[in-house]
């Protein structure tokens, strides 16, 4: 019988792409995925005419909580970070649909957003990161499954934490850092951070960056979090992996960095590829504030305050190596991408 896997968010950027490769790498398996409603249900049966879809919101506990019982595995993507009620629907589904024996298995995306914890606290905007800011998800373990309650995103992974109390579930959290690159999925296919730093910088005629510029982050490939899940979702499937709790259970947190950026160091990229393109009359780059950002739409917290986490357990227990190219390497597309959304010509 194949392997029966239930994945939400499959038209967003990450859900989209991760089963893009997950259909690819096993194209045999029975696949459920949860779409908001029948018009992006036709968009994703265009690609895929032989999946199953379940319509439901976020909020539709008991349609999440049926599939998630029926999976074999679950794939949350879908604003997983931070929705509540899905999480809970989820723990409960997989708790009454398995059994010791026979566990469901859980496969979660975080983000490293709730790295922040610190600066946020301390107001620390625009600063370069400390060195205790940084946390290595093998010998820092604990320490992360214990971040303090106030940090982004902590809520929910509270949630799947306390999911492998039941003998019937057994989770592992991924926690990407920023992430770039085309996705493959069949709507969105666009990235949120460098993105929209590049939208605004387009639009206001200067890059800008938060106090410093040295406010630190780790970056990843979208291809490269694909590559990551397909690793998870086949070791859950292996009885000689997933009983093992450094894969799965509390221990099961997974970051995935392949690079690490400043966001004025980004900035610069942006405008120096922004003018080489045409798009702005120098390659201006403005140090702002926290405030002045957050009143654009596009402006993003995140810009401010650092984020630092080592992939050690992807590495050392599924041998992954990133192999996308590097956020620098992306820089022009993500320019010329953001120009012709807004509608530019180039003016020299």
């Amino acid at each position: 019988m194949a392997p029966k896997i239930f994945l939400t968010g499959v038209t967003g950027y990450i859900g989209g792409d991760a089963f893009y490769a997950l259909q690819k790498a096993h194209p045999d398996f029975d696949y459920t995925l949860l779409v908001r409603n029948e018009a992006r249900g036709k968009l994703v049966k265009e690609k895929y005419p032989n999946v199953r879809l379940v319509y439901g919101t976020l909020d539709d506990a008991h349609v999440i909580s049926k599939a998630a019982a029926a999976a074999d595995i679950v794939v949350h993507t879908a604003e997983s970070a931070d929705n509540v009620p899905s999480a809970k629907a989820i723990a409960k589904g997989l708790a009454e649909g398995h059994s010791a024996d026979k566990p469901g298995y859980w496969i979660h995306i975080c983000g490293t957003g709730i790295l922040q914890w610190y600066d946020e606290t301390h107001r620390r905007y625009g600063q370069p990161p400390v060195p205790e800011e940084t946390y290595d998800d093998i010998k820092d373990i604990d320490r992360i499954i214990n971040i303090p309650d106030q940090a982004l995103h902590r809520n929910v992974d509270k949630i799947v934490l306390a999911a492998n109390s039941s003998p019937a579930v057994k989770t592992a959290i991924v926690g990407p850092p920023t992430i770039y690159g085309p996705g493959r999925g069949p709507v969105n296919q666009r990235s949120i951070q460098v993105y929209d730093l590049a939208k605004l910088g387009l639009r206001k005629g200067y890059i800008p960056y938060i106090g410093t510029g040295k406010v630190e982050w780790d970056n990843v490939h979208i291809h490269d979090v694909s590559s990551l899940l397909i690793s998870l979702v086949e070791a859950a499937l292996d009885p000689a992996r997933n009983q093992d709790p450094e894969l799965f259970g509390p221990k099961g947190y997974f970051f995935a960095e392949s690079g690490t950026h400043t966001w004025g160091g980004v900035a610069q990229w942006i405008a120096e590829e922004a003018h080489r393109q045409g798009f702005l009359k120098e390659p201006a780059t403005k140090q702002t504030d926290l405030e002045e950002v957050t009143k654009e739409p596009e402006g993003n917290p995140s810009w401010a305050t650092n984020s630092k986490s080592k992939a050690s357990r992807a590495r050392k227990y599924f041998g992954w190596t990133p192999k996308g190219r590097s956020l620098k390497e992306e820089i022009p597309d993500i320019v010329a991408g953001e120009a012709k959304s807004l509608g530019l010509k180039p003016s020299h």
